[in-house]
């Protein structure tokens, strides 16, 4: 087994760059064309799974502008982003690879601020940003042995490779790529803080947001964002100690804000006026 693994592994070596996100080493095993094009083919069965996009002009302006700001603030300002809100109830946000954010309706309805909306929009674009996806990618391509590794890492034509990745992001009937390791978590977690108070987003929004989430998960046991995002308690508290240390002024008056007015007008308001969204298929 070392020996079939070695001809892969030397291969995603000669690939590692440092990360401008995070600072760290990585290896890369997704060009961001090949990237882009794996989250344009995986978008449509993601969206149409998730109850389809909302049509609601004034949500989809409201999220698209903070999604964007947000993007144009990271470190990889030129992908083709794009945000997405899906009609349906569930309390869930996830990312997909090339830049390809979806929030869930569900999620929506259960803020109060866009503080808390640019948290969440934040954290995925730290997936992205972090490349998170490739991680999971090269960890895949581990387990699944030698000659997947060497199709993605070598010079397969395009189709492909699409062919295969469309298959690795749609195992088992599940957001596959999307389950991301605890680290994972925190670095997007760091990463969304970032963006947000760049943004001139008061950092609590984000602790706001796991509030919801937690309580949520208590009150009804479900909760389809925790499946792919762990919300321990020492995760809300790392963060906590994160904006004491990085963001002292973030009590400190109009240094930060949270656009709670704006936020229901143009998202809240809309919501309510919408019929409930159709029940989940099982």
């Amino acid at each position: 087994m070392t020996l079939v693994l070695a001809a892969p592994v030397i291969a995603m070596v000669t690939a590692c760059a440092t990360n401008p996100a995070t600072g760290e080493r990585q290896l890369n095993l997704l060009s961001e064309d090949r990237e882009i094009a794996m989250g344009a083919e995986a978008a449509p069965q993601y969206a149409e799974a998730g109850g389809g996009v909302l049509d609601a002009p004034s949500v989809d302006a409201a999220v698209k502008r903070v999604g964007m700001t947000l993007a144009k603030l990271s470190e990889r300002p030129d992908l083709p982003w794009e945000f997405n809100v899906l009609n349906s109830g569930q309390i869930n946000a996830f990312a997909l690879p090339g830049g390809k954010i979806f929030i869930y309706r569900g999620l929506l309805e259960q803020m109060s601020n866009e503080a808390q909306l640019a948290a969440v929009l934040g954290h995925e674009i730290g997936h992205v940003t972090a490349k998170h996806i490739n991680d999971r990618l090269v960890h895949q391509m581990v387990l699944q042995g030698a000659a997947a590794g060497v199709a993605i890492a070598g010079d397969a034509a395009d189709n492909d490779y699409l062919r295969y990745s469309g298959a690795v992001v749609s195992i088992g009937g599940g957001l596959t790529l999307l389950k991301f390791s605890r680290d994972d978590e925190s670095q997007s977690d760091t990463l969304g803080l970032r963006y947000m108070t760049e943004a001139g987003y008061n950092p609590v929004g984000m602790l706001q947001l796991m509030e919801i989430l937690d309580r949520a998960s208590a009150g009804s046991g479900q909760v389809e964002w925790l499946a792919s995002h762990p919300l321990p308690v020492t995760r809300i508290e790392q963060v906590a100690a994160e904006i004491r240390k990085d963001y002292p002024g973030y009590d400190e008056p109009g240094r930060y804000r949270f656009y709670q007015e704006r936020f229901e007008r143009e998202v809240l308001e809309p919501l309510s006026q919408l019929p409930p969204p159709p029940k989940a298929q099982n």
